[in-house]
């Protein structure tokens, strides 16, 4: 597998006229599993789009192996990068095969068929993912989970280099969530995947990860490894939120637990005494 650098320079971007990046530098660490965590609308997805060329920064450039990403011809990106988006739609009626089969047509040319590879490489697509006894069915028939392991399993036939995943475990349950996060270690660790992705559970994030990004209001509050990253200070800075870092008895990593108001050491408010009828 070839090795290849991606990264963000002083990029600007957002929506019409609504800047949700702001001068944000950030470079992705080659064959390693990185996460991106922060609250809800501190532009994680926008960053993801942008990386992915899905989005055009105002002024800054993402940088593909030093090339600017928006003059990257569309089918050679596609080989070496594949994009999972938060909440991708699949044509109706399609079936999983049909679907998962998409993920090889940036490897077919004017000159190629289907080949064998292609094959190999769906059908090891499906079985990684769990989702082979799924193949014949219409994806608009699935269950929320069996469709998130049926769009992996397209961006794992695509074989690229680089994978980036908006919240890859939306709509699992903890197993599947487990199963997906295993699943993409294997693909890192075999092959030297490069991974980013998006994720809400900070300690699953911290478990898997080996570099974490904090965003904050559109920028990169801090990153590094987890124990740089999931400190109580960071965690309140980054989410208002109160915490104890703890180490995971699990992964030896830090294991962050939430401090509500109830557990912080104020006072709660006293419940009303239940009358006896």
């Amino acid at each position: 597998m070839n090795r290849h650098v991606l990264s963000a320079e002083g990029i600007t971007t957002g929506y019409g006229d609504k800047i949700v990046l702001d001068d944000l530098s950030f470079t992705v660490p080659e064959s390693r599993i990185t996460a991106i965590v922060g609250a809800n609308a501190c532009g994680k997805s926008t960053l993801l789009k942008t990386l992915s060329r899905l989005l055009t920064p105002k002024r800054g450039a993402v940088l593909l192996d030093g090339k600017a990403i928006h003059r990257t011809p569309t089918k050679l990106l596609a080989r070496t990068l594949g994009l999972l988006p938060q909440s991708p739609l699949a044509p109706e009626g399609i079936t999983v095969s049909d679907l998962v089969s998409r993920g090889r047509h940036p490897h077919q040319t004017m000159f190629s068929r289907w080949s064998a590879k292609d094959d190999a490489a769906v059908a090891l697509a499906l079985d990684t993912t769990g989702t082979a006894d799924l193949a014949d069915r219409a994806v608009d028939e699935l269950s929320g989970g069996q469709r998130q392991r049926v769009w992996i399993a397209m961006v794992l036939a695509q074989e690229t280099d680089i994978l980036l995943l908006d919240e890859p475990t939306t709509f699992l349950d903890i197993s599947h969530q487990i199963e997906v996060l295993d699943l993409l270690t294997d693909l890192n660790r075999k092959h030297g995947t490069t991974v980013v992705m998006v994720l809400h559970d900070l300690n699953l994030a911290a478990r898997y990860a080996d570099h974490l990004v904090a965003m904050k209001a559109g920028r990169l509050h801090v990153a590094g490894t987890p124990e740089t990253v999931l400190t109580e200070d960071h965690i309140r800075a980054v989410f208002s939120l109160e915490s104890r870092i703890i180490t995971d008895p699990v992964s030896a990593r830090p294991m962050m637990l939430p401090m509500g108001r109830h557990h912080s050491g104020e006072t709660p408010t006293e419940k009303p005494e239940r009358k006896t009828p």
